[in-house]
């Protein structure tokens, strides 16, 4: 009897639990919200979160952007001469894994369970640049498992082949899943909701990827144009066709004027000043910005990775900023320039995986970029003939990656990225840098991943080499 009590006392409690976290669950929901996250708010969120780490302080300005010598450090000048800590790195991998891909993944679930491929679509071709700017970045990366808390909780890397491969197969499949006779979507923030621009941004991406792998596998690669052109949409045309989030005001500014507005230890670098300089490059007054004090030359970069002192003793006022249009609350987080598809494509006749006309395609980039600034006509004409900017047919990299160096200004990851595949230009390591006279190649793994999900993590390490600044990466190949 006693037993039999102790068994009708338990089940009544189990019941009794059950039905208060029932009651607190019915109590904790909100009676005038949706329970369920809507796709066109997630589509919003996730786009605006992925551009403002790409485009901000940890990823962009403390780090990319001197790594490719458009910005320089004239105080605090520790990341400028590659000293870091494994927490530097940490938004990057934080944001895209825990925001953009956690939303972009539940958006193609609703997509799926509500019939609109158009929202799949677009999910996918931005969970494809999340993913390729996580791998740019460091290597070998959670791809597979991404962002599955209920099933990898530590999640296993994928090799960089792997992701890259995968992300060619997305990239495929959001293509497909385009349609702009589809149904409709809302919150889109790059283009407006225009299905027919995002199947020209989805293939641009594709041609940015299948360059990433053409020294690796130059097959794969021209399998992935020869996709593109029989799909039939084209890469992004034009100007106007820009991938970009173009900012608002405060406080939805670009992050790059929402620092300016209480920091001032960034300068514009003396590398690209010298090389705007030296090319007579119409661009120059757009990327940089007047010494505030009169100087011999009216815009004065300074060395990348000075002592503290010696940065300073520069001269604030007599050293150049960024340019105003950088600095502009609206200025645009831009993603994928028409130049860039210009570039890409004259490098790919370049390397035979098309028909093209290297050439013009390379003439047609620069020419773009000129006017993606503003800058007239007859300045395009006098730039674009002169000798120093000519395409070298034997040096096709050099040519490329030289000019497209400049056309990404600002774009720091992106450039970095470039950069290290072409090899153009060859920049010097850091005056007072700590690398042994090298420059860095990939970002450091976050230190929570060493403590979160090591065996992971040493596995990574184990395939990919140490987890160092300087250890390149499988699509970095010279």
């Amino acid at each position: 009897m006693k037993l039999k009590y102790i068994t009708i006392v338990a089940g009544l409690f189990l019941l009794l639990t059950a039905s208060c976290k029932k009651e607190l669950v019915r109590i904790n929901q909100n009676p005038n919200g949706s329970q369920t996250a809507q796709p066109n708010y997630l589509l919003t969120a996730a786009t605006k979160a992925t551009a403002d780490t790409y485009w901000g302080v940890a990823n962009s300005m403390d780090a990319s952007l001197l790594f490719v010598q458009y910005w320089a450090k004239i105080q605090y000048t520790d990341p400028d001469r590659y000293i870091y800590t494994n927490s530097s790195f940490q938004e990057l991998w934080t944001v895209g894994y825990a925001k953009s891909i956690v939303d972009l993944n539940q958006i193609i679930k609703l997509a799926d369970a509500q019939g609109n491929k158009n929202y799949k679509g677009v999910a996918l071709v931005l969970r494809s640049w999340t993913f390729a700017l996580l791998t740019d970045a460091y290597g070998d990366i959670p791809y597979k498992q991404a962002a599955n808390i209920d099933q990898s909780i530590t999640p296993a890397y994928d090799t960089q082949k792997d992701v890259y491969y995968g992300i060619l197969d997305d990239l495929k499949a959001a293509q497909a899943a385009l349609d702009p006779a589809g149904k409709a979507i809302a919150g889109d923030i790059i283009y407006g909701n225009n299905i027919s621009l995002w199947k020209k941004f989805a293939n641009s991406l594709r041609l940015r990827i299948a360059l990433r792998i053409a020294d690796r596998d130059a097959v794969k690669a021209k399998q992935a144009l020869d996709d593109v052109q029989a799909e039939g949409s084209g890469y992004i045309s034009s100007n106007s066709e820009i991938a970009q989030l173009v900012y608002l005001d405060s406080p939805n500014q670009n992050p790059v004027s929402n620092l300016f507005d209480t920091r001032d230890d960034y300068r514009i670098s003396k590398t690209i000043v010298d090389k705007l300089i030296a090319l007579n490059d119409p661009r120059l007054p757009i990327y940089a910005s007047p010494t505030q004090d009169p100087t011999p030359q009216t815009y004065v970069g300074i060395p990348n990775g000075l002592l503290v002192g010696d940065a300073s003793s520069l001269g604030f006022t007599k050293t150049s900023k960024p340019g105003a249009y950088f600095r502009a609350p609206h200025a645009p987080a831009v993603i994928v320039s028409y130049a860039e598809v210009l570039f890409d494509r004259a490098e790919a006749a370049a390397r035979g995986l098309t028909a093209e006309n290297a050439a013009s395609l390379y003439s047609q980039a620069i020419t773009a970029s000129l006017r993606q600034y503003g800058i007239a006509d007859a300045a395009i004409t006098t730039y674009t003939a002169s000798a120093a900017v000519q395409y070298d047919a034997t040096n096709y990299k050099k040519s490329i990656g030289e000019q497209k160096w400049i056309a990404l200004f600002g774009q720091g990851l992106e450039a970095f990225a470039e950069w290290r595949r072409l090899d153009y230009p060859q920049l010097q390591p850091a005056v007072a840098g700590t690398l042994g006279g090298k420059l860095p190649v990939r970002f450091i793994y976050p230190g929570t991943e060493q403590s979160l999900n090591g065996a992971s993590y040493k596995a990574a390490v184990a395939d990919q080499g140490p987890d160092l600044l300087t250890t390149k990466l499988w699509f970095d190949v010279n």
